[in-house]
């Protein structure tokens, strides 16, 4: 058995068949709380985030040790809806003013501690964000097999000022549907959320999109800010299912086994 089985094993497997409601896993405000500083000092340098390459990781003393899992994300969506910024948020990085086209594969590496509520332990979730342009997606055929490969989450984006994005929704999800992509976690991101004056999609639609296709749907606009509030939601709801979907996989795995 493979440590993050052994790991999540641990974990109360009762009913793990639907989407677990927001933090009905995960302490969904944890970061507030005062035994969560000890964690969250070392993802923040100078009370801003701090910036991890790829074989850098957060530092922590020995009678603190915890567990830190992988995860391989892919952000999904048409040009100019934000992906890059995104993933510039979600790592606490400056947001470009600029929008460019992303010319191939850039990769962001977001540490984000949380505390299982049951157990009350802590964990450590590696992510490595995955963002592609749209144009070097249709130019180089082998882009996107590499993206999927082994990818355990991908993030669906539209921009609540592009009507065009949110209906290529359908189209983006369907990509993921099929069984080559295994158990794959999907969310789907409104981006530039805080610039309702320019809104082309209204909240009713957005409700609609929920019900038909019962995928959770977070908001994100405005700047980045120095603390984990405005991240904070989006991460622990990606933290929450992708542990899920770990246990749930796991249990299929020890029933078929037996």
């Amino acid at each position: 058995m493979c440590e993050k089985e052994q790991r999540l094993n641990k974990l109360s497997t009762s009913d793990m068949t639907q989407i677990p409601p927001p933090g009905s896993i995960v302490v969904s405000d944890w970061h507030r709380c005062k035994d969560s500083k000890e964690y969250f000092s070392k993802i923040l340098h100078r009370q801003k985030r701090r910036h991890f390459g790829l074989l850098e990781s957060p530092l922590m003393p020995p009678n603190a040790a915890v567990d830190t899992i992988n995860y391989k994300i892919f952000i999904s969506g048409k040009s100019g809806v934000g992906k890059t910024a995104l993933a510039a948020r979600l790592a606490g990085w400056n947001i470009p003013n600029m929008h460019y086209e992303t010319t191939g594969i850039e990769t962001t590496v977001v540490y984000w501690p949380v505390k299982i509520r049951e157990s009350g332990r802590v964990l450590f979730f590696r992510l490595q964000l995955w963002d592609c342009g749209e144009n070097a997606l249709r130019r180089f055929d082998h882009l996107l097999p590499s993206c999927k490969e082994q990818v355990d989450a991908v993030l669906f984006l539209f921009s609540f000022t592009d009507r065009t994005s949110f209906d290529d929704l359908s189209n983006q999800i369907a990509k993921w549907t099929v069984p080559a992509a295994g158990r794959v976690v999907k969310l789907v991101v409104g981006t530039k959320f805080d610039l309702f004056m320019h809104c082309d999609v209204p909240e009713r639609d957005v409700k609609e999109f929920q019900e038909t296709w019962s995928l959770p749907v977070l908001r994100v606009g405005g700047e980045v800010s120095d603390g984990l509030d405005d991240v904070a939601p989006l991460l622990n709801c990606l933290t929450e299912q992708l542990w899920h979907q770990d246990c749930i996989t796991v249990r299929s795995t020890s029933q078929h086994s037996q």
